[in-house]
C-alpha cells in the first residue's frame, strides 16, 4: 500500500527541515561574515602607536586592558577601518607585522560549528570571549594557507 503525502503543516515540516539542512551544509564560512571588523596590530609601545595613528587622523574609540593577557588594547578608527592595537611586547618590527584580520560575524556559534565541520585549522583555544566593548565579544581564529590568522568575531 502506497503512503500518501500529507499537505498540512506537519506534512511540510519534514521537507522544509531537509531543505534548511541542505542550505546550512552548502553555506561557506564567509557567508556568516558581514565584512571586515578590525585588523590586529601587535605593538611594543602603545603610547607611540596611538600617537602615530592619531597623527594620521585615526580616533582612539576604545581603550582597555585585556586582563587575561596583561595587555593594553586600543581600537583606533578612521572612517570604516578599525585597528586593534595591543601591547604584547612581541611586535616583529618588520614588514608584515599585522597579526590578524577579523571578520564581523553574526551567529558566531553557527559559524564556529561550520568551521569545525569544514575542517579549518582553529588556532584559538576554541571559542573565546573578551570583555571588550559594552557587552563583550566572542571569537575564534583559523589559520590560512599562508599562516595568516583570520578571526571571526561577534560583538555581543
Amino acid at each position: 500500500m502506497k503512503r500518501k503525502e500529507r499537505c498540512g503543516a506537519r506534512g511540510l515540516a519534514v521537507p522544509l527541515a531537509r531543505f534548511l539542512h541542505r542550505m546550512v551544509i552548502v553555506m561557506k564560512l564567509g557567508e556568516f561574515a558581514a565584512g571586515l571588523q578590525h585588523v590586529g596590530l601587535p605593538t611594543n609601545d602603545m603610547d607611540k602607536t596611538i600617537a602615530f595613528y592619531e597623527g594620521l587622523g585615526f580616533e582612539n574609540v576604545y581603550e582597555t586592558v585585556n586582563e587575561a593577557a596583561k595587555e593594553r588594547v586600543a581600537f583606533l578608527r578612521l572612517g570604516n577601518l578599525t585597528m586593534e592595537a595591543y601591547e604584547n611586547k612581541q611586535a616583529t618590527m618588520r614588514s608584515g607585522a599585522i597579526d590578524h584580520l577579523a571578520l564581523d560575524v553574526k551567529n558566531i556559534d553557527a559559524c564556529y560549528d561550520k568551521a569545525r565541520e569544514q575542517g579549518y585549522e582553529i588556532v584559538s583555544r576554541g571559542m573565546e570571549e573578551l570583555p571588550f566593548w559594552e557587552k563583550g565579544v566572542r571569537f575564534f581564529i583559523i589559520l590560512g594557507p599562508n599562516q595568516e590568522r583570520i578571526e571571526f568575531n561577534e560583538m555581543l
